[in-house]
């Protein structure tokens, strides 16, 4: 095995640990039986469990820029690409039902730390608000753009926070449908009376 390829095990099982049983509780333990290899081959790419997590919050970065840069060549208009956000929530609804949301969970977890990589990790939701955003001017928009990329980034984690308590698969999918309603009712043209 590379050694490229070896830090990219590493990154790889410590991302879908931290998401599983989150960032304080997993171990270079954890991690070395995750990648099959001795501890001291984590210690030659990574000195310490913060640098992991700064590589696993780079990967996440570049992992949803590629998403969202997927959404931008597949959809048509702003609503297509917008209704591919909240449809996330039916597309990784087993794994959300189970961990919750692997961005808001290592958010929360790293609040609660004070772990000075919070501001790294909120730097995904804000890859989502901006992108959002976008899509919400380009549908017209302008003015509540920023605040309606904001509802609706609530609203999804409010859904998959419940979705992880409750592991009520129906209620994701009615609430991924009032959603999708929502942004109908927005893209609508106003009739004015």
């Amino acid at each position: 095995m590379t050694r490229n390829a070896t830090r990219d095990q590493i990154i790889d099982a410590a991302d879908r640990l931290f998401y599983e049983q989150g960032f304080e509780q997993t171990s270079f333990a954890d991690i070395s039986a995750a990648v099959g290899i001795a501890r001291g081959n984590i210690s030659y790419h990574f000195k310490t469990k913060d640098e992991i997590l700064d590589a696993v919050i780079q990967k996440r970065l570049m992992d949803r820029q590629e998403m969202l840069d997927m959404w931008e060549a597949d959809g048509a208009t702003p609503e297509a690409r917008i209704r591919n956000f909240i449809r996330i929530l039916i597309v990784n609804q087993s794994k959300i039902m189970l961990y919750g949301c692997p961005i808001g969970t290592l958010s929360t977890e790293l609040a609660k730390l004070n772990h000075p990589a919070q501001g790294q990790a909120n730097a995904l939701f804000t890859l989502f608000r901006d992108w959002l955003k976008r899509q919400f001017a380009l549908m017209g928009r302008t003015a509540d753009a920023d605040t309606l990329a904001m509802q609706l980034l609530a609203r999804s984690q409010g859904v998959a926070t419940l979705a992880t308590a409750f592991r009520d698969k129906a209620f994701v999918e009615r609430e991924v449908v009032e959603m999708e309603h929502w942004l109908t009712a927005l893209s609508a043209p106003k009739i004015l009376s």
